[in-house]
């Protein structure tokens, strides 16, 4: 079927309109300010045949872009394969194993199969964050956790909605296994909700346009969409280009991880190969194989951000190698530090090998650390236990053009911290600092971004601290002559005593009372270029300013 341009556009413009709006639905009926407030989700459409992605709003998690993918299509087979029950209209799934398509077990995915006249048509499906899945601690970031069932329960595919009726039973044994659990109603509801917001829109959209113009326009969508891509890899010069980026330590060693890669461009073509890269940890900071497929997508997808968002675009990346290595987690392997933190040292290592083929597109490495600090405790004044969840912003890379952007959200997301008047609002935290950590931007001919300086307060009763963070041990590189960034400080007072994580910006189960306070300085983006280089009244502002 032969689609003019325009009508494919509006097409385009009108399922990614659908992901949109299931994104603000999402936010704001959501209960828990990770979600309501920081935004740590996504929602996206899938093909019934093979899963493959479709379409995802603007405004959702970028590091879903592959998970959520992988997800389906894991829900696809298993459904078909007769070990998960085949779906009918109404039925919403729910599913959190990492092992199955995920990222860490807070990151809890719903499904629903879109039918038009009785058949598949597609799927619809969304991930949040939720704040706790239970587990050794408060908020699943078990940092020296050595197997998955300490950092949470883990859920595969089930339908958590009959027909749209709540099944009971399932979210009785959901809510026996984890903490605050009379709160995540709002968000399982909300979740679901976003989900029928989407089929709603969907089929206003297939009603406009008719089911068969859609689907060519999805397939051509898809084509294209590889077809860029191919064209924009032909900028890199055909070679081989190595890096290296470094985690801190796996919470339970401390001893760095290497993620060492190796590209290898040809006509149209990237290949991605990890074998060097360190063997499984015993700690949190394994990666199970969709999330680092998304990794080296996202990196991608942010050096070619005019490439639509399809699984075409995906069909020129290979990614080998990871085979045997802590980027391929299989079970028991404990993973929450794979989505928000492993995540961004992949990217940080596609950046790092790309920078030079591709200097006025690729950045110095960003913070590249969403700064995951969970509080859990009771609060005596309304007496009900509570978990917080904070994540925090970092300094960006510098680049061709200029500096890096201050406080800046992850690579792997668009989350922003909640604000803390909200927190302070839900919890019994008092935030006595909120500022940008001035100087923490490595030095180049364009400056790396300022990171985040806070210091929060627990305020009454008794809590639990618990921090899956990294660069700690190195700060985000530097590129072409850049000086690297400041790295990630966090101070723990306990009766008016500072120390410091054994593991930097790793740890677990610090008991903390009314007085004491925990302060993060997040890291500063990488410089671009030799800070010779750098424009002599840049350079004045800076040293006026006090950021250097």
């Amino acid at each position: 079927m032969s689609i003019d341009p325009i009508t494919l556009s509006v097409i385009q413009a009108g399922l990614a309109q659908v992901c949109d709006e299931m994104d603000m639905a999402f936010s704001r009926a959501a209960f828990s300010p990770v979600i309501a407030e920081a935004n740590d989700r996504s929602d996206g459409i899938y093909s019934a045949e093979d899963g493959a992605l479709i379409a995802q709003g603007a405004g959702g998690l970028p590091v879903f872009v592959g998970t959520m993918q992988d997800s389906t299509r894991q829900l696809i087979g298993r459904i078909r394969d007769g070990v998960t029950a085949a779906p009918v209209p109404g039925d919403v799934y729910m599913v959190n194993d990492p092992y199955l398509g995920g990222t860490h077990l807070m990151d809890v995915r719903f499904a629903r199969p879109f039918y038009r006249d009785g058949e598949i048509f597609c799927w619809l499906s969304n991930t949040g964050h939720w704040p706790d899945t239970g587990g050794a601690v408060p908020g699943g970031f078990s940092a020296s956790a050595t197997a998955v069932e300490q950092e949470g329960l883990r859920v595969p595919p089930v339908k958590l909605f009959k027909e749209g009726v709540l099944d009971q039973e399932i979210y009785a044994i959901i809510c026996s296994n984890i903490r605050v659990a009379d709160q995540r109603i709002g968000d399982v509801k909300a979740q679901a909700a976003a989900l029928q917001v989407g089929e709603d829109r969907l089929n206003a959209l297939l009603d406009r346009y008719g089911d068969d113009l859609v689907r060519a326009a999805i397939g051509e969508l898809r084509t294209r969409a590889e077809t860029q891509m191919r064209r924009l890899i032909d900028e890199v010069p055909d070679g081989v280009y190595r890096s290296v980026a470094w985690v801190d330590s796996d919470g339970v060693v401390n001893e760095p991880l290497a993620i060492r890669l190796t590209v290898e461009k040809r006509p149209g073509h990237l290949t991605f190969d990890f074998s060097e890269t360190a063997p499984p940890c015993m700690g949190p900071m394994n990666s199970v194989r969709a999330t680092t497929l998304s990794s080296v997508y996202l990196a991608m997808r942010h050096i070619f951000p005019e490439v639509p968002i399809s699984a075409g675009a995906f069909a020129p990346l290979d990614v080998v190698g990871i085979e045997g290595t802590f980027l391929d987690a299989h079970y028991p392997r404990p993973v929450s530090g794979c989505a928000a933190e492993v995540s961004q040292r992949i990217a940080e290592a596609v950046f790092a090998a790309l920078v030079e083929a591709l200097p006025d597109r690729v950045t110095a490495a960003p913070a590249g650390t969403s700064g995951n600090f969970a509080l859990g405790g009771h609060d005596p004044a309304t007496g009900r236990d509570f978990v917080m969840y904070q994540l925090s912003g970092g300094g960006y890379g510098g680049n061709a053009d200029h500096d890096g952007l201050a406080n800046g959200c992850s690579t792997i997301g668009i989350s922003k911290a909640p604000p803390i008047e909200i927190m302070e609002q839900n919890f019994p935290v008092l935030y006595h600092r909120y500022a940008l950590r001035e100087g923490s931007g490595g030095a180049g001919r364009h400056r790396g971004g300022l990171g985040l300086d806070y210091e929060v307060e627990l305020r009454r009763g008794t809590a639990r601290a618990s921090f899956v963070m990294d660069h700690g041990r190195f700060g985000p590189q530097g590129a072409l002559g850049g000086e690297d960034g400041a790295v990630n400080e966090v101070e723990v007072w306990q009766n008016g005593v500072a120390h410091v994580p054994e593991h930097l910006s790793k740890a677990q189960d610090i008991p903390l009372q009314a007085g004491d306070r925990v302060r993060v300085k997040t890291p500063g983006g990488g410089g671009y270029g030799r800070k010779e280089e750098r424009a002599p009244e840049l350079s004045a502002e800076d040293k006026r300013l006090g950021r250097t």
